[in-house]
């Protein structure tokens, strides 16, 4: 007999049919709500440079241009003005200590020194006189004394025998007066003749130290009246390399005071160099700088911070240590580095054209393992010259951050690195 079938509660085709359609609705709702709806930008990973983050020793420094100058310049200025006679050395020679560069001619500054010559030797010949006749009158005064000194001692005696004699009664009262009389006018003329010898002396004291002071201060007029002639004459101060102002020919007129060039050490050089107002608080003199010059690096510092500021940038003078760039020329441009504090272990990221786009805010930050780079906050500090920025919040050593521009991402979150 029929046996009645019942039917299947679950068939092999109804659990199918659940299982797809409960794991559809399972990706639906976890699309939905996990999956990532933030915008994507394809991109081709080789026109795109991407750099890591890496600790490193952080120098703070400002690059700047300088310009060669010889450590030191003397300049030439016309002391006295004139035409000019003959011309012995041109732009370029080399000097040394002493040279004569150029003759100038100024007849009448030569007539004036010579009369001044003239009157200062006649001044000088008064005063010599004026000195001999006082030596002359104290030899005369002295003599004088000398004779008196003289009388006294013959009658001195003579008066002691007389007055003996005129005691005793062997000799007229006539002769003994006489000779008293004579013995004591030469005593009463000593001492005449010695108060104005005395005064006489002290007066000639001050008048021979005057005459001598005048005589010194004449004498070194005349020497300075020579040298007015000699600074017609136009020497090299030192030993260097002359560079003139202009080209000058012979007759050309040199005012006084006028710059005719000047003189250079050659060899050795320092840096000149303009800096922003801004870099005023930061920068001393002792700070270290360096500049590549020829494949090498040299080291310089600041030895001198010129007071003045004009429009709106300051300079100052940097000397070379220890060995000089061979070949470097005066007026020579070079690129320097200065150093702006000591330098210290910091968290640093390559610069980049990512910081127009971004003003150090945010950037694209390769996901290790994957092909995708995504935005992420960061916070940035200071600048290492023109090579690193200071990382102080949002990244870690190892981290691979997209550093080229983003000016053709748009808005997107995602980079897919193809």
């Amino acid at each position: 007999m029929d046996k009645k079938l019942e039917k299947k509660r679950f068939t092999v085709k109804k659990v199918m049919t659940y299982i797809g359609i409960t794991a559809g609705v399972f990706f639906i709702g976890h699309q939905f709500i996990f999956a990532d709806r933030r915008s994507k930008l394809k991109t081709e990973k080789d026109k795109i440079t991407i750099s890591e983050v890496k600790m490193g020793l952080f120098k703070e420094y400002i690059p700047q241009t300088g310009t060669v100058e010889p450590s030191r310049t003397v300049y030439l200025d016309a002391i006295e003005g004139g035409n000019i006679k003959r011309i012995y050395r041109e732009s370029g020679a080399m000097l040394k200590k002493g040279d004569v560069i150029m003759d100038l001619t100024n007849l009448n500054r030569e007539l004036s020194v010579l009369s001044q010559e003239a009157t200062l030797n006649e001044s000088i010949n008064r005063a010599r006189d004026t000195r001999l006749n006082i030596t002359k009158n104290d030899l005369d005064q002295r003599q004088q004394l000398a004779l008196i000194d003289n009388q006294l001692a013959i009658l001195g005696p003579q008066y002691d025998r007389q007055k003996k004699l005129y005691e005793k009664k062997l000799i007229a009262r006539q002769d003994y007066e006489k000779v008293e009389a004579d013995y004591k006018y030469n005593v009463t003329r000593r001492k005449i003749t010695y108060e104005v010898y005395r005064t006489d002396s002290i007066n000639r004291i001050e008048q021979i130290k005057d005459l001598n002071s005048s005589l010194q201060r004449m004498m070194l007029n005349l020497d300075g009246l020579g040298k007015i002639l000699d600074n017609l004459s136009i020497k090299s101060p030192i030993d260097g390399q002359l560079t003139t102002t202009v080209h000058w020919e012979i007759g050309q007129a040199v005012n006084t005071a006028q710059r005719v060039g000047q003189v250079d050490i050659v060899g050795s050089y320092k840096v000149r160099v303009p800096i922003d107002e801004l870099y005023l608080p930061k920068i001393s003199t002792g700070l270290p700088a360096t500049t590549d010059f020829d494949g090498k690096t040299y080291h310089l510092i600041i030895t001198y911070i010129y007071p003045n500021i004009t429009n709106g940038r300051f300079e100052v003078d940097m000397d070379f240590q220890g060995e000089t760039p061979q070949g470097i020329r005066r007026g020579q441009s070079m690129r320097l580095r200065i150093e702006l504090g000591q330098p210290s272990q910091e968290l640093l990221l390559p610069m980049g054209g990512f910081y127009k786009d971004t003003g150090g805010n945010w950037v694209f930050i390769v996901e290790p393992g994957s092909d995708r780079a995504v935005k992420r906050d960061v916070k940035l500090g200071r600048k290492m010259g023109s090579e690193y920025f200071e990382v102080l919040e949002g990244l870690k050593p190892g981290d691979q951050v997209v550093t080229s521009s983003y000016e053709n991402f748009g808005e997107n979150d995602v980079l897919i690195l193809n």
